[in-house]
């Protein structure tokens, strides 16, 4: 009898809705008092976001607006990769910020070898960014989206394309 069960384990981001914060923040940081006239902003560089400064300090105040902007849209500020902070002309600075997306090969792997020292009666295989798990009880798959929940893997997991 095969394997009827089964679940993705992935890591996304909707880019759509990241589009969504980032504009609601460059909104935010043309009306606040203390950034106004800054020329505090963020802009898209292809995929990712660069931050501008006028210094340390307001980078932080804007980068506080960008994760609570991110938060409302659904985005897991896990998923927020920040590059190091890079100084430009002026004392100015700035912030690449990065989206992952998908799971990694080494992060794949911790999932996958997490699942199997679990014990339970599952199979979990790499495909691409993504895990399959399959089984052959329900219980047992919601015991590894429990066990998955609970463990921190430094990146946000979705469970998708649930089948029975």
């Amino acid at each position: 009898m095969a394997l009827e069960n089964s679940f993705d384990i992935v890591s996304k981001v909707d880019m759509q809705e990241a589009r969504n914060a980032v504009d609601q923040s460059n909104k935010e940081l043309l009306n606040r008092f203390d950034l106004k006239a800054s020329g505090a902003q963020i802009e898209w560089d292809k995929e990712d976001l660069v931050v501008h400064a006028p210094d340390g300090h307001k980078l932080l105040s804007v980068q506080e607006i960008l994760e609570s902007k991110c938060v409302r849209r659904g985005i897991p500020l896990k998923n927020l990769d920040r590059q190091k902070v890079e100084e430009s002309l002026g004392g100015k600075v700035r912030q690449r910020v990065r989206f992952k997306q998908g799971l990694s090969a080494e992060v794949a792997k911790d999932v996958v070898k997490e699942i199997k020292n679990s014990k339970l009666k599952v199979q979990a295989q790499i495909q691409g960014d993504s895990v399959r798990v399959l089984a052959k009880s329900k219980d047992d798959l919601q015991s590894v989206i429990g066990l998955l929940k609970s463990k921190d893997f430094g990146i946000d997991l979705q469970f998708t394309n649930y089948r029975s």
